[in-house]
């Protein structure tokens, strides 16, 4: 059972349909709130694709039209991961479209129509501090939607809270990763969606009232981890060798 009591509260999660932003979406209905979904994939509110600007209009005309108000806006759905080498100019731009153009539209278009206490939470990424090569249009749109989060908070101020989580790695699939996978996570183990989730409650929640315009990263503790070629097992491979 969850801990929250969200009774007659309004949420909406993008890309509610899988991963993360479903178990964002069973944490909500848990805790008594009402939500709304959108996302490419199928679901039980809302299918379309988030990059189409009339798709994000008709979506926030129906959320208005069904509930008059609402509580918590989660940005969740994730953009098109290419790179340098992989990806075209339309692909890139396809992924800033999902990543931070449509959660920009879709807090204008619901801006009326926050209740009191309303709360907007950005799912980030550990990507929007560090990468892997060929990952530019992800780093970019989680990067955006991060420095997306402290303005919003701003402009926003005392009508809304924002603020930004960055998962690292998550076992949306429930594969149960061991061994190294796991042990080099400080925590010593990868992450689940239920870790984000819990942390999206709780933002949205009257506890986490006195906080806004930050971005909390939940990755195992990944990004602390100093690594040197050559130490504590973490060898580095020269594939050019």
């Amino acid at each position: 059972m969850s801990s929250f009591d969200f009774t007659n509260k309004v949420a909406i999660v993008t890309g509610g349909a899988g991963g993360i932003g479903r178990c964002i979406k069973e944490e909500f209905e848990k805790a008594g709130a009402k939500v709304a979904v959108i996302d490419l994939a199928e679901n039980d509110y809302y299918v379309a694709d988030l990059s189409d600007k009339r798709s994000l209009e008709a979506f926030a005309e129906k959320v208005i039209a069904d509930y008059g108000r609402i509580d918590f806006l989660i940005h969740n759905a994730a953009p098109k991961m290419c790179g340098i080498q992989s990806g075209s100019y339309e692909d890139f731009e396809y992924a800033l479209q999902v990543g931070v153009t449509a959660p920009f539209y879709l807090t204008k278009l619901f801006l009326p129509y926050f209740n009191e206490g309303a709360s907007i939470v950005n799912i980030s990424s550990s990507r929007d501090r560090m990468s892997q090569p060929d990952t530019e249009s992800y780093s970019c749109a989680k990067g955006g939607i991060a420095a997306l989060t402290h303005a919003l908070a701003v402009s926003l101020a005392g009508k809304v809270r924002v603020n930004s989580i960055s998962p690292g790695w998550v076992d949306n699939f429930d594969i149960g990763y061991r061994g190294p996978d796991a042990l080099q996570q400080p925590v010593g183990r990868v992450g689940k969606p239920l870790d984000v989730a819990n942390m999206v409650l709780y933002l949205c929640s009257d506890l986490a009232g006195f906080i806004t315009g930050e971005n909390i990263c939940i990755d195992g503790g990944m990004t602390r981890q100093m690594i040197y070629h050559g130490e504590y097992g973490w060898i580095l491979e020269n594939k050019e060798a």
